[in-house]
């Protein structure tokens, strides 16, 4: 029971330090907001820490801890590229990569922990998904009014690990039945991660997206994919 409390505990914690951090950057972009942001996305990996002394070593709670460290690193290059713009596109280029790790390491955990021998296609199809999709994303960026330019190449990869990710956590709940609440969580957290990204993108790419709303529901869909992945484990 303890080591639950402690999740929601920093759960609550993360959700009060994502309150100020949101009140800083709505009032403008500064090393101060980068260091809140820091803290409050270090609260999610304590919550996975918790699982982690909780559950034992297994592959997803160890591969999602050092996930979720490198979504902490891409949370703070993303935003020195507001605070030292004239480097821009070394941190934009820093934080995808960040998180397209990140994103590797939760798609290399559920399959080590939960594949189990089953149709290689539970593999495959997730992977020609995301592929598919992120290719795709680029042809709607026109119609969105979305400009690329500069970053076509590291968007598809990124994409390709964001969308894989969500649908190999898709895929595998399909192969178990459904059966693993740490599974459906992670299908959750990707969707959560995709709709924050979704709104991410006009804010990078597009104009006049960068209200206070694009800036809020950014960052709560986003922690609040981040929070059940790390919440995830404690479940598994």
């Amino acid at each position: 029971m303890l080591p639950l409390i402690l999740c929601i505990f920093f759960i609550f914690l993360g959700a009060i330090s994502l309150t100020l951090f949101l009140l800083e950057k709505i009032r403008g972009y500064s090393v101060k907001a980068t260091m809140i942001k820091a803290v409050t996305s270090l609260f999610f990996i304590l919550v996975s820490a918790v699982s982690l002394y909780q559950k034992g070593q297994h592959y997803l709670t160890l591969f999602v801890t050092l996930g979720l460290f490198f979504g902490l690193l891409g949370d703070i290059w993303l935003d020195f590229k507001y605070v030292f713009k004239e480097q821009d596109k070394t941190f934009t280029y820093a934080g995808f990569i960040m998180f397209l790790i990140g994103h590797g390491f939760y798609i290399s955990g559920m399959f080590l922990e939960f594949y189990n021998g089953q149709s290689p296609l539970y593999i495959i199809l997730p992977l020609v998904g995301g592929a598919f999709i992120s290719v795709m994303n680029l042809f709607i960026a026109k119609p969105m009014k979305l400009d690329y330019t500069g970053y076509k190449a590291i968007s598809i990869a990124y994409g390709f690990f964001l969308f894989s990710m969500t649908l190999s956590a898709l895929s595998l709940s399909i192969m178990t039945g459904f059966a693993h609440p740490t599974l459906i969580m992670m299908f959750a957290g990707g969707l959560l991660f995709t709709i924050s990204d979704l709104i991410l993108s006009g804010t990078y790419f597009g104009k006049g997206k960068e209200r206070p709303v694009d800036i809020i529901t950014n960052s709560v869909t986003y922690y609040a994919a981040q929070f059940v992945i790390a919440l995830a484990m404690f479940f598994i």
